[in-house]
């Protein structure tokens, strides 16, 4: 655990740049290998959140949640190199955030 203790939510915004892509069917199957791959290998939560009109744009976004901040920013860290290296999709920009969570007392 961090020693600054609580909650953390970290978030990662990716845009991808999906070049040689001219369908919504080939984006789709693009981002749904790309999504599904990183849940299984980093177990955090990700949907498209933005371009959803834009065949050869999209923007990714990842949540996760825990207690220590340096474990967050490598996750995210490591989960941004992971989409790097899956071939039909090339990073054009990637922005990580990691907030403490609200003071709530949690019981």
């Amino acid at each position: 655990m961090s020693k600054e203790g609580g909650i953390f939510v970290a978030t990662c915004l990716v845009t991808l740049a999906l070049h040689g892509n001219s369908t919504l069917k080939g984006k789709r199957s693009v981002l749904n290998r790309v999504k599904s791959r990183v849940r299984n290998e980093f177990n955090v939560s990700v949907s498209e959140v933005a371009a959803q009109d834009r065949l050869q744009t999209a923007v990714l976004g990842l949540a996760a949640i825990g207690g220590d901040r340096a474990y967050l920013q490598g996750l995210m860290d490591k989960a941004v190199r992971f989409i790097g290296g899956i071939s039909a999709a090339e990073i054009a920009d990637a922005q990580v955030s990691i907030e403490r969570a609200g003071g709530h007392a949690f019981v």
